[in-house]
């Protein structure tokens, strides 16, 4: 019988316990911090034991003109298949820096109706901090998988409902930047987008929501979404290109929020539009 997750946040503990599950998938989604200059987090590379590497870049559209752009259905499901992914698999997802990237892939398989899958709750430093298992990285190469795509279009926005939203403010759209770039203060990592914010949007940093490399409580992530959200909107959550966008998706899962996507452009599309921005 396939091994079902607990939730869509596992603690290092549990996964420890499951290692040696055989329909465990452990998927290492690790990329450069957004605006890093160095590639440190790549070079002497550790990894969880029988960890892959889940190429982001692989998984997105290379076609499309902006990073980190979702596949079709059709794509994902090819693609996750020849990654070597099955239906009964049960996933753990983690990165390098603690909760960033992983949180990404998370969305990406929901997005596909696939459930069984939960982010690393602190990541590859708080495996390590306990001194759990790790190895040099193998390049393991799969069996073709059997996975199947089930598109949940709910759980994604694009540009025209944004745009739709300045006039009907049906949803609340909370911004995963920092409060610098929000208020077009401080630098966007890509030159040639615009600062600022998107009109009706609130300023909700990623980091907000995590403690060090981990997620806050439930507690603390259900008070801290009904601040920002008192009068129980759909959320769309935005950020630079769709990552940390994610992690916000993560964090109002856990707190019981169901009603929410994500905004694949993210302000990478919005900034080099002539899209309204608020400063």
């Amino acid at each position: 019988m396939s091994l079902k997750i607990p939730s869509s946040l596992v603690s290092v503990d549990w996964l420890l316990e499951n290692l040696e599950n055989e329909s465990l998938l452990i998927l290492d989604a690790t990329i450069p911090k957004v605006g890093s200059k160095t590639t440190e987090i790549l070079q002497e590379k550790s990894q969880i034991n029988n960890a892959i590497f889940f190429d982001l870049n692989y998984f997105s559209d290379k076609e499309a003109p902006l990073p980190n752009t979702m596949l079709t259905a059709e794509k994902f499901q090819q693609k996750a298949q020849e990654f070597g992914i099955n239906k009964n698999h049960c996933i753990v997802v983690y990165d390098d820096l603690g909760i960033y990237s992983s949180p990404r892939v998370w969305w990406m398989f929901q997005l596909m109706g696939f459930e069984n899958i939960a982010v690393l709750d602190g990541g590859f430093p708080e495996w390590k901090s306990k001194n759990y298992p790790i190895e040099k990285p193998i390049n393991k190469k799969l069996s073709k998988g059997n996975f199947i795509s089930n598109y949940q279009p709910e759980k994604i926005s694009f540009m025209a409902d944004v745009l739709e939203n300045i006039s009907t403010n049906r949803h609340l759209i909370l911004d995963a930047r920092s409060e610098g770039r929000f208020f077009g203060t401080e630098p966007e990592p890509r030159k040639e987008v615009r600062g600022g914010h998107i009109p009706n949007s609130k300023s909700l940093p990623h980091s907000a929501i995590l403690s060090g490399t981990k997620m806050k409580s439930v507690e603390e992530l259900k008070m801290i979404f009904k601040t920002k959200d008192s009068d129980n909107k759909p959320l769309i959550f935005s950020c630079g290109s769709g990552i940390t966008a994610s992690v916000l998706a993560l964090g109002a899962t856990i707190a019981g929020i169901k009603n929410h996507s994500v905004y694949d452009g993210s302000w990478t599309e919005w900034g080099l539009s002539d899209a309204p921005i608020n400063t």
